[in-house]
């Protein structure tokens, strides 16, 4: 007996997706149904081209057609993905970005930059179209961590405007305003300068479209902040910390800063940095020198998911310091560190964008 599309339909109505905790059918995920006989195929849409979840997803399909209406059944799903958004289709500046990322931290020394890039490097590794933009005006070190300080950016002129091209490495845009000045001379930068370079990090560069644009945020709560949240509407946060209690005050503030009426930016969650050391000579051994699970159980008490820990080891500075992130490592417990943070990240980032509305950009008058 020859299998119909209403069978394969009602079968996949029992594959839930594990992070949106609904069915495939009722999330409109599956496209395109064939029957031919006992010839069954079909595509899901996955929510990022980055899903962990991409084969247990696809087996769970294969399982529902076999189970739920024929042993004998031939399924042949085809995976693809079209990546959810946290904006609104009326944004003007950057419309091809499905989802703007800030990361920040509380106080400086805590490896947010460090965290930025290697997860920008992790998302691409898996799939992602990303962008990484250097806002930390003041220290900026992007153009370093991605070994590109000695390039020189070009520019594209599309009706009648020339835009810079942001330069490309690792699978990773990048742009950061350490490419623009010279490494041996400080810029003074008066709050209104500061904001106006960050704008044109947004507004002059040709960045195309992209799965993920990660934002470098200054250390604290302060004009550049204010200035990102005005001049795009950001998806989410991630706040970096490490584990001690110093830190987490800070990073505490951070939180509270993007959770404001007024500002209202959806924190996707925390890393800890730094959160153990493991020396090279003993990899099995794990020194809490800033204190143990510090960040985990701040985020169990104000509700923000843990995205992950990153231990303290050489290979992390060595990485930042010649331009090669750690990330790029295809093995080892740092790199999947790394990457298992970009899993969450990439999850709770499809959360939000399912159960919350586009966020919108702060009128400066908010604040």
């Amino acid at each position: 007996m020859s299998i119909t599309r209403e069978q394969v339909v009602e079968a996949l109505r029992n594959v839930i997706e594990p992070d949106l905790k609904k069915d495939l059918i009722t999330l409109n995920m599956v496209e395109d149904i064939q029957t031919d006989g006992k010839k069954v195929s079909f595509t899901v849409i996955l929510t990022t081209p980055a899903c962990p979840l991409k084969n247990l997803i696809q087996q769970a399909c294969i399982n529902a057609i076999i189970h739920f209406v024929d042993l004998e059944a031939q399924v042949t799903v085809n995976m693809t993905a079209r990546t959810s958004t946290g904006r609104s289709k009326s944004d003007e500046l950057l419309p091809n970005v499905k989802n703007i990322i800030a990361v920040a931290s509380g106080k400086g020394g805590v490896g947010k930059s460090t965290v930025a890039a290697n997860l920008a490097v992790a998302l691409a590794k898996k799939g992602a179209s990303v962008g990484l933009i250097d806002a930390d005006i003041y220290g900026p070190s992007q153009h370093i961590m991605f070994g590109v300080e000695n390039e020189r950016l070009y520019v594209n002129e599309r009706d009648g405007k020339q835009y810079m091209l942001p330069i490309e490495k690792y699978g990773v845009k990048v742009l950061s305003i350490g490419m623009m000045v010279d490494p041996d001379r400080a810029i003074p930068w008066r709050g209104p300068m500061a904001s106006k370079a960050l704008k044109q990090l947004f507004s002059d560069a040709d960045w195309g479209e992209l799965d993920y644009m990660l934002i470098d945020l200054p250390p604290g709560t302060g004009d550049i902040h204010l200035t990102l949240v005005s001049a795009v509407p950001v998806t989410g946060a991630v706040i970096v910390s490490t584990p001690q209690h110093i830190a987490l005050a800070d990073a505490k503030k951070g939180i509270s800063m993007f959770r404001l009426e007024t500002i209202n930016v959806p924190v996707l969650g925390l890393i800890e940095n730094m959160a153990y050391f493991t020396p090279a000579e003993l990899p099995e051994n794990k020194y809490y020198i800033f204190g143990k699970e510090g960040c985990r159980k701040m985020a169990e008490e104000i509700g923000v998911p843990f995205l992950g820990e990153i231990p303290l080891v050489q290979s992390i500075r060595e990485g930042g310091d010649i331009g090669i992130p750690v990330a790029l490592d295809d093995e080892g417990p740092v790199s999947k560190a790394f990457a298992d943070a970009a899993d969450q990240l990439i999850r709770q980032t499809a959360i939000r964008n399912a159960e919350q509305a586009p966020t919108q950009r702060v009128a400066a008058a908010a604040y």
